[in-house]
């Protein structure tokens, strides 16, 4: 192992002006204790009074080494760390990881596992462009939007809650399907949610969508082309804010999404104000998802039958030694999976959420690792301000939505 060197501040000139050295720009501190940089995000902007010079960012402050502890446990015991890393969206980091794991094991999954799964993607999805919606209005002076988007979020918790038991870290989605099938509540909940959604939704385009603050704060704000873009490596709303419709639920589809009709919003300015319009747009065709899953959700199992890696049934456990067994080596020892590497993309509400995931043979993962949607997009803030108010920097972190726990890991 190398020794640790110092770095020369001499080497660190060249992320600043010149000007910046002689003392004709400031260099200010924002963050990372901030409210409105989204998470602990440390950003040192150099400025020529309130124009924006150079924005470096300096992330880190949450790192948790999750990746590496995650390869020093079983396959079922790391899926539960799989929760903390976009913490907005739990149950697509779930989604992702087992993915990753059925593909490493040519494990099944029943058909209604398949969609009750897409049924709560989008709808974790919508919880997560509430936040959004909330928190960056919020930073722009526009509270109301905030509460509204908290009640609204609220009713699809409550679902979650209903069919894991836990509100935001469910791990509800296992390798080779469900925890469990939903209960009978379930259906009427998401249909009551689907009848009230689209109306709520209106009260926060009459709010926001014709503002006049909102434009002045929103619009020719935070510019990125889409050359810029696509050159940055930038997925989700961003990417699609600028032109460019790419959706790895289209692209390349996952968990049967090829089988729904819906489409992906585009908006072509590139600015804040396009990140606004493509996240509410993506809120009606998740809607409308949900809704196509619902009217032709199957019946069956939720789980795969296959018992070298899926425990056996609770009902079994009674009348069966050899389940009992079955159960206590699964959840002590783990499962194998076949030697090889793979990898697999869903579309978060951030963007591309990829898990590089690697077996030895053992029952513990030798190498995983999360390409997420946050690190790849913080990557374009200093090109979103350059030239721009300080005062917008804020209206900017919100429309890239970041979540630092995705970006540190």
């Amino acid at each position: 192992m190398s020794d640790i060197q110092e770095v020369n501040l001499g080497e660190l000139t060249h992320l600043v002006s010149p000007r910046a050295l002689t003392g004709e720009t400031m260099l200010l501190n924002m963050g990372p204790q901030h409210p409105a940089t989204h998470g602990v995000l440390r950003l040192l902007l150099e400025l020529d009074g309130e124009i924006i010079i150079t924005c470096i960012p300096d992330i880190g402050f949450l790192h948790t080494g999750v990746e590496k502890n995650m390869e020093a446990k079983t396959y079922q015991k790391a899926e539960v760390m799989s929760d903390r890393l976009d913490y907005l969206n739990p149950i697509g980091n779930n989604l992702v990881y087992c993915l990753a794991v059925e593909k490493l094991a040519e494990l099944d999954v029943p058909p209604r596992a398949q969609a009750l799964r897409v049924i709560l993607a989008e709808l974790q999805r919508i919880s997560s462009h509430l936040l959004w919606l909330g928190t960056s209005a919020l930073d722009l002076a526009a509270m109301s939007v905030f509460l509204y988007g908290m009640r609204e979020r609220e009713i699809i918790l409550d679902i979650f809650e209903l069919v894991s038991g836990a509100r935001m870290m469910t791990t509800y989605v296992r390798p080779g399907g469900l925890w469990r099938d939903v209960p009978v509540e379930f259906e009427k909940a998401v249909r009551d949610f689907l009848a009230l959604m689209p109306r709520r939704l209106a009260e926060y385009d009459a709010l926001l969508t014709k503002n006049t603050i909102f434009l002045e704060r929103t619009r020719n704000i935070g510019v990125i082309s889409a050359e810029d873009a696509v050159r940055y490596g930038l997925s989700g709303p961003v990417l699609r804010g600028c032109g460019v419709a790419h959706d790895l639920r289209k692209d390349a589809p996952y968990s049967g999404y090829e089988q729904y009709d819906f489409n992906i919003p585009t908006q072509t300015a590139g600015d804040i104000y396009a990140r606004y319009l493509v996240r509410v747009q993506e809120m009606h065709e998740s809607l409308k998802i949900v809704r196509q899953v619902l009217d032709n959700l199957p019946y069956g199992p939720v789980r795969s039958s296959n018992r070298k890696f899926v425990p056996p049934p609770r009902s079994e456990l009674g009348t069966s030694m050899e389940a009992v067994i079955h159960h206590f080596k699964l959840w002590t020892e783990g499962f194998s999976v076949p030697q090889g590497a793979v990898y697999v993309a869903t579309e978060s509400p951030r963007g591309e959420l990829g898990v590089y995931l690697e077996s030895d043979g053992g029952p513990k993962p030798y190498r995983i690792h999360f390409n997420t949607p946050t690190f790849a997009n913080l990557q374009a803030l200093p090109l979103m301000v350059r030239k721009a108010f300080v005062a917008d920097v804020v209206g900017v972190i919100g429309s890239i939505d970041i979540v630092l726990g995705d970006a540190d890991r």
